[in-house]
């Protein structure tokens, strides 16, 4: 008879005792391991908070933006871990010091090239059985976003340059670049 490999289970416990300097993400109690982030995601990643913090203060909004590493707790237990690139969080009480208890109403990621899978498979589950609000996959590759509106169930695809409605606010439209 064939042994059977037990595949490891973790916990948030795991993730803050990880190595200084060593960040990963926790999904369903398995680790993914993070790589730094390049230039280019880095600039995106900036240029999207700093639009959206903008809106968010010219419409006296009460949502809050926060960018990786910045800890998001999803469901009820302590098998998922995640650190969205961007994190709109609109009802203030899901934040402590911590990070966000439950889901962000808006995730934007910003994609590497070691997290295609992670961004477009495993968190677009997790994060539509999690209900966020909506969530969009910036994709520098393919200078591409997607945009998951899971409360309408719309899924719209926008090349770079293109004015990307923002589901959550009204009016409201980015051009990623």
């Amino acid at each position: 008879m064939d042994a059977v490999r037990k595949e490891a289970f973790y916990t948030i416990e795991d993730i803050y005792a990880l190595p200084d300097g060593e960040r990963a993400e926790l999904i369903d109690g398995k680790i993914y391991y993070m790589a730094p982030p390049s230039r280019t995601h880095q600039q995106i990643l900036f240029s999207l908070s700093r639009k959206i913090a903008d809106h968010i203060d010219s419409e006296k909004g009460n949502c809050e933006v926060n960018i990786a590493p910045f800890a998001v707790f999803l469901g009820e237990d302590d098998t998922n871990y995640i650190e969205p690139d961007i994190s709109v969080i609109c009802d203030t009480s899901k934040l402590d010091d911590k990070g966000c208890h439950g889901a962000p109403d808006w995730i934007i990621e910003i994609v590497s090239p070691g997290s295609k899978s992670m961004d477009y498979f495993t968190k677009l589950f997790k994060y539509r059985t999690a209900e966020v609000r909506e969530y969009w996959i910036v994709d520098p590759a393919k200078e591409m976003t997607t945009v998951y509106g899971f409360e309408k169930e719309a899924m719209e695809q926008y090349s770079f340059g293109e004015d990307v409605p923002v589901g959550i606010y009204e009016g409201f439209s980015i051009k990623v670049q």
